[in-house]
């Protein structure tokens, strides 16, 4: 969490020093001037409105007045008056929004002869003077002009109000405009492959839906910021809606796999889930068959799934979702100002970005949060992966080892016995004494007669060979080059070190057989056991030769 909230304050800090370079922009230079007029509505939308020509004289049209365009498309225009005071170099532009189809500036001089003709838009194959801008440049000597600017757009994100800046201060002011768009597409580019490719790697559906929103806002974003038309040439004012609804259902999709909603289990939010993506699912089937409405089904697609959102990461917290109480901090932003993006239609007073830069800014902040939410889940889930490890590791140590000696048991022996080679050996050591100390001094001073033969005998043995405990106070040692008489020398330095440490009853009796001497490892260990108890009878029949011998 305070690597959370470290990356907030940078956020609030970058949209600060943005804020102010704006200022700083708007009091060094003159302020643009936005143009008061009227609008009319030629002819509203309709199939055949992309093949609608441009009006021969405009100044003579007699349209329906309207209070401004319907964002649901149009053959829409504007008159308005314009004073200059000086001779200069100006820009023509539009302020709010950068979405509308085609358009045309048309310029009278005050004997109402046309001097300009500017035209441009999305579906405009015209080269753009001004990157990512729908900004025209024009000449004007000190006069009283009148410009009609004709609008023809399938739909309009917002309302796209003309307005005429000096050239000089036009170069500056578009310049941040332009940086959000870049550096905004930057994170999309970049955020988009990474999480296809956590989606690809992991073959998990959350990352695979939140990469298909990306995509759609990306195709959106350089559909209606005029990316696409200025450097690849594509002219497609559908591009601007069709991707949003197609990224809509993803989102929902990525939030019901992110918040791990069941239909078993949540079954409220599952099915409002399921419903949400059918509505938008018509909205999509609606847009193609109504593409002016495409926009307008987008906003309400974008409200549908940020509530879901919402409602889902309040409901998974308190349900203690540790990846929802995350999520529920980049949700709650992102309802904010997704909310202030699709509810505006203009933006008043403020000509250097447009309210899709707005609504760019406002994904790019959640898909940023995103990836720290998700970053987060990984750190979980590498947690959850060591504690597994360690689990396994532990489980394994108490499956194969002996409790007391910490020496490997029998069931270490039988699986590390198959990869003993041909010329390896098997060794069983019987020790004597346990039933002796157990019976005079007790468990204890028993059990540490195991443990000191464990430490004495491995420390002789070495690292070339292999010490187990099989029974109570039966050994083993495998040799893979077969050195027996090392085995058994070790076995002899062990006692003696033994008997030094106050075990001077202490005794071992050993047998030991080849790989090569049997067709198996049952037989190989019966051969070894059988070694080990003929050893064990001759050192009976030797100590009662030498107890006869002394009486």
């Amino acid at each position: 969490m305070v690597k959370l909230r470290t990356l907030i304050n940078f956020i609030i800090t970058l949209v600060t020093c943005i804020v102010a370079i704006q200022f700083s922009i708007q009091s060094a230079y003159a302020n643009p001037e936005h143009l008061h007029g009227t609008w009319q509505l030629i002819h509203p939308y309709s199939v055949d409105n992309n093949k609608a020509d441009f009006l021969d004289n405009p100044l003579k049209s007699i349209g329906t007045e309207v209070d401004g365009v319907d964002l649901t498309g149009g053959h829409y225009l504007y008159i308005a008056s314009i004073d200059i005071a000086k001779y200069d170099e100006y820009v023509l532009d539009f302020k709010n929004t950068s979405t509308i189809g085609k358009f045309r500036h048309q310029v009278f001089n005050d004997k109402n002869q046309l001097i300009h003709t500017l035209e441009g838009g999305i579906e405009n194959t015209d080269s753009n003077p001004y990157f990512l801008r729908h900004g025209r440049d024009i000449t004007l000597a000190p006069g009283h002009y009148t410009l009609a600017t004709e609008l023809i757009s399938a739909n309009f994100l917002a309302i796209p109000e003309p307005y005429i800046d000096d050239r000089a201060h036009y170069q500056v002011a578009i310049k941040l405009g332009n940086a959000i768009t870049l550096f905004g597409l930057g994170i999309f580019f970049g955020l988009g492959i990474y999480y296809a490719t956590l989606a690809t790697s992991r073959n998990r559906w959350a990352e695979a839906m939140y990469a298909s929103f990306i995509l759609g806002n990306f195709i959106f974003n350089c559909a209606s910021l005029l990316v696409f038309s200025d450097i690849l040439g594509i002219h497609s004012i559908y591009l601007v809606s069709m991707p949003v609804l197609l990224s809509n259902i993803a989102y929902v999709l990525f939030v019901m796999h992110l918040l791990e909603i069941k239909k078993n289990i949540h079954k409220r939010l599952y099915w409002a889930g399921v419903s949400l993506i059918a509505i938008m699912s018509l909205f999509l089937g609606l847009a193609i068959g109504y593409p002016n409405w495409a926009l307008e089904l987008c906003r309400y697609g974008v409200a549908l799934f940020l509530s879901y959102g919402l409602i889902a990461a309040i409901t998974q917290t308190l349900n203690k979702n540790a990846t929802a109480k995350r999520y529920l901090v980049a949700i709650s932003i992102f309802f904010i100002s997704g909310l202030v993006a699709i509810s505006l239609s203009k933006i008043n007073s403020e000509f250097t970005y447009y309210i899709e830069h707005i609504g760019l800014v406002s994904v790019a902040i959640e898909v940023i949060l995103l990836a720290l939410v998700l970053s987060f889940q990984f750190s979980d889930l590498h947690a959850d992966k060591q504690k597994a490890l360690e689990e396994r590791d532990a489980s394994y140590k108490t499956a194969y080892s002996d409790a007391l000696t910490d020496l490997p048991n029998r069931h270490a022996l039988t699986k590390d016995i198959v990869y003993l080679p041909v010329h390896g050996s098997l060794s069983i050591v019987d020790l004597d004494g346990l039933k002796f100390y157990n019976d005079t001094y007790g468990h204890v001073r028993g059990d540490e007669l195991l443990m000191s033969f464990a430490n004495c005998y491995q420390e002789s043995l070495g690292e070339t060979f292999k010490l187990y405990r099989i029974g109570g106070d039966e050994f083993a040692v495998l040799s893979h080059d077969g050195e027996v008489p090392q085995v058994e020398s070790a076995l002899d330095e062990a006692l003696t070190n033994m008997k030094a440490i106050g075990f001077e009853f202490a005794g071992a009796s050993a047998g030991s057989a080849h790989s090569y001497e049997v067709d198996n490892i049952a037989s190989l260990m019966r051969l070894s056991d059988e070694r080990m108890y003929e050893c064990k009878r001759l050192r009976k029949l030797e100590r009662e030769h030498t107890r006869v011998a002394s009486i």
